[in-house]
């Protein structure tokens, strides 16, 4: 072929529809129902099925680029709309003290230098400062600290090390 050939080739080749450049997935499905796209082959004992993907074009008309899965049959929308799950809390952490004060009610309550139940022996030093003394008496610790006015406050930990309640 003449080099004219080889450039009217490689001039036309940009003008190539966009469905040329779509490829195949696997659509893996679990017997749990759980679904993965992949283009790697399925798992053991999950049902697979190829799917076409076209990419996007702006202002396309095409319905092959506009619906990328395949419609789901009534039962399997059915069956989906009916199973209740408990939200689960992702992050959350827990406290040696059960949480009985939350995050802001402990700032809240270091800055006031105020002292909660439920705040933690590092709680109570952020917000008074090392104590002027520790007793330690069976699973229980005291801090002491002795105000300039003569008054002295007395603060009493668990065996967590967490402020306990006033009884």
């Amino acid at each position: 072929m003449p080099v004219s050939h080889y450039l009217f080739l490689l001039a036309a080749l940009p003008c190539l529809p966009l469905w040329a450049a779509g490829q195949s997935v696997h659509r893996c499905e679990s017997i749990a129902g759980h679904v993965t796209f992949t283009t790697l082959s399925c798992g053991p004992g999950e049902a697979l099925s190829l799917q076409q993907i076209h990419p996007y074009s702006p202002g396309s008309t095409d319905p092959a680029t506009e619906a990328m899965l395949p419609e789901a049959e009534r039962w399997q929308t059915f069956r989906n709309t009916n199973i209740r799950r408990e939200p689960t809390i992702v992050g959350q952490s827990q406290d040696r003290c059960g949480n009985l004060i939350d995050a802001r009610q402990r700032r809240d309550a270091i800055l006031a230098r105020r002292i909660v139940a439920g705040m933690s022996q590092q709680d109570v030093e952020s917000a008074l400062g090392k104590p002027d003394s520790i007793k330690v008496r069976n699973s229980s610790t005291r801090y002491t600290y002795k105000a300039k006015n003569g008054r002295s406050a007395e603060v009493v930990f668990d065996e967590k090390g967490c402020v306990k309640a006033k009884s």
